[in-house]
């Protein structure tokens, strides 16, 4: 569920160029801690600049607002193992490799991101992957529905 917090996060990363991948909120009500978790829109990996970009944006709109404690703390960070949450997380890194936990359809499963399909008619989306199994290589479509979580995997 979507709140002012994340939408004023949202607005402002839009702002300088980057997407939001994750927001956490942690610490205590006195002193809260903020985590960002940014992500370029070129596909370049995250730099320390970036960070800082991102975080002076977000201090000059979260310094005197009513959104968080006055001495509230805030961490900007790369989006490390990035997690696949919506359709179009899954449409951005096709040709990537991810590894997805889907127990209806053999648990955990690591493979190469081929497209992302929707169902006529039903709306229902689907997902194609490439799996290389005792070096054969093999498809395997799954619903996204059926997705319980996934990150982009490190493939070399």
């Amino acid at each position: 569920m979507k709140d002012a917090l994340e939408d004023v996060v949202v607005a402002e990363l839009d702002g300088v160029g980057y997407d939001l991948v994750e927001l956490r909120r942690g610490g205590s009500k006195s002193r809260p801690l903020i985590e960002v978790r940014i992500d370029r829109r070129d596909g370049v990996a995250v730099s320390v600049d970036d960070c800082a970009t991102a975080s002076k944006a977000l201090e000059g709109r979260l310094d005197g607002s009513d959104l968080v404690a006055p001495q509230y703390v805030l961490q900007v960070s790369s989006p490390g193992e990035r997690a696949l949450k919506s359709s179009a997380d899954w449409r951005r890194f096709v040709g990537q490799w991810a590894n997805v936990l889907a127990p209806e359809h053999g648990g955990r499963i690591e493979g190469k991101i081929l497209r992302v399909e929707t169902e006529d008619g039903v709306g229902n989306e689907f997902v194609s992957l490439e799996l290389n199994q005792k070096g054969r290589k093999t498809e395997r479509r799954i619903p996204l529905a059926d997705v319980k979580e996934a990150r982009l995997a490190f493939h070399v």
